[in-house]
């Protein structure tokens, strides 16, 4: 059985020794080849799955002819440590595509909170997401009623956006999830996961009408054009 020096993210321990159960290749788009281990911690007895990296070629070819999990000795030396599989790794809704950077991040975080049961967290962020979008709607000056009230507060901002045609309409009933006070529970701590997946599909909804589908809409038109510039 192969061992292995790393510290464990189970107990804290640092440098401490693993037996390395079993592992399968992954990832093979690499030069070098990735590994997920399932290693057991001798000092708590648990277990982690190490994602690992072949050293260099040679440490490669090694690895090959005698198996990760079975060489007699340590693979210090022989394999790199990338990351340890953790929540991180479940499967979470992606993000609605041809959104800016920053707002797919933080959609991001949100869904993998949700995925991990942390619904008043999730909300968070899917606020958060629904603010930095809407912020960019509003007219740099203050008209129809808006003032720095309604800029900062979103539970003002939406129903100002919708009401002056800044926002499609058909979203509105969505965007009941979003208290007018600005406290939808997350605040409170008291979110369910009903409320969460609400404000979730909102800020999905939202997302895909202020970016996805003009973005879609203007690749479709620049096809067109370029079709009829072809012919």
């Amino acid at each position: 059985m192969s061992e292995l020096s790393a510290d464990c993210p189970r107990c804290g321990v640092k440098e401490v020794t693993f037996d390395v159960v079993g592992a399968i290749p992954v990832g093979g788009q690499q030069i070098l080849q990735r590994y997920e281990a399932q290693c057991g911690c001798r000092r708590c007895k648990c277990s982690t799955v190490f994602v690992l990296q072949t050293a260099n070629i040679d440490a490669q070819k090694y690895i090959y002819h005698n198996g990760v999990a079975h060489l007699n000795g340590s693979l210090d030396g022989l394999v790199n440590i990338i990351d340890y599989v953790s929540v991180r790794d479940i499967n979470t809704a992606s993000p609605p595509p041809d959104m800016p950077e920053a707002i797919a991040k933080v959609f991001t975080e949100g869904a993998t909170c949700m995925s991990v049961d942390c619904y008043n967290a999730a909300a968070t962020m899917f606020r958060l997401c629904i603010d930095l979008a809407t912020k960019s709607r509003l007219p740099s000056s203050d008209v129809d009623g808006l003032n720095n009230k309604v800029r900062r507060n979103l539970g003002l901002r939406l129903p100002w956006l919708f009401k002056h045609g800044h926002i499609p309409a058909a979203l509105e009933e969505l965007s009941s999830c979003i208290k007018e006070d600005g406290n939808d529970g997350a605040h409170e701590g008291t979110l369910e996961k009903v409320d969460a997946e609400d404000i979730m599909d909102f800020t999905r909804m939202l997302l895909e009408r202020l970016y996805t589908e003009p973005a879609q809409l203007a690749r479709a038109n620049a096809r067109r054009e370029a079709r009829r510039a072809g012919g």
